[in-house]
């Protein structure tokens, strides 16, 4: 069969135009996270810090395991914006110098959900907010807020959830200095298989290890309980 003159260049022309929407797309989803993290470093500094930190690493184990290019994205993007739900948290709750209150553990423990709300209202980001939604889960079924267990809980949420567990451990905080590295991995390691995928934890520590020297801090003293529960 004989094509009408000019079909062959408007067949053509139609994935072309795929392409460029899709490149459009993905740059307004790429300014979306930007102007999200930048609202994060005006309210918090050392937020939109652990957040760019995050975002390393995470694409760097999401890599190790050769997620498709898709998924890599929404890693990266869900690190970047995992706290965007604590600008919903009062700063007297989240500032606070001294231990919580068991009300005001259950308001900061909703940050993943308010942190869902404001992204999934984003074209695009509706995975990146499932992924925010579940980073507080734990891999035995005692996390927040929907209480998921082992693979139950999205790939990326456990991803996320060490990364973030590991630097907010590491960081300085307003109730508490960030302790030395070799606490920091045995506790990391101590909670692998219950609070975190081990499969994730050995895999980011292989990862990170090279950069031990760069990220020491002095030792507090601090119960485990407040550095890796409070903290992230």
């Amino acid at each position: 069969m004989i094509e009408p003159a000019g079909a062959v260049g408007r067949g053509q022309a139609v994935p072309l135009q795929l392409k460029r929407l899709e490149q459009q797309l993905e740059r307004n989803r790429a300014g979306a996270v930007c102007a999200i993290t930048l609202l994060l470093d005006l309210r918090d500094m050392k937020t939109g810090h652990h957040a760019t930190r995050l975002a390393e690493w995470a694409v760097r184990v999401a890599e190790e395991l050769e997620l498709p290019e898709e998924e890599l994205r929404d890693v990266e993007h869900a690190a970047m914006l995992h706290d965007i739900g604590k600008v919903g948290i009062p700063d007297a709750i989240l500032l606070k110098p001294g231990p919580l209150t068991a009300e005001e553990r259950v308001e900061v423990e909703r940050h993943p959900e308010y942190g869902w709300a404001i992204l999934r209202s984003i074209p695009s980001l509706e995975r990146v907010a499932l992924v925010v939604l579940h980073h507080h889960e734990r891999v035995d079924g005692h996390g927040y807020p929907a209480g998921l267990k082992g693979d139950q809980i999205p790939l990326g949420s456990r991803i996320v959830s060490v990364v973030d567990a590991f630097d907010a451990m590491l960081s300085d905080r307003s109730y508490r200095r960030g302790l030395e590295i070799p606490e920091v991995v045995r506790r990391l390691r101590a909670s692998s298989g219950t609070q975190f995928d081990s499969r994730i934890v050995d895999l980011f520590l292989r990862i990170a290890s090279p950069q031990f020297d760069d990220l020491k801090k002095p030792a507090p003293e601090e119960s485990f309980e407040v550095a890796l529960g409070r903290a992230s």
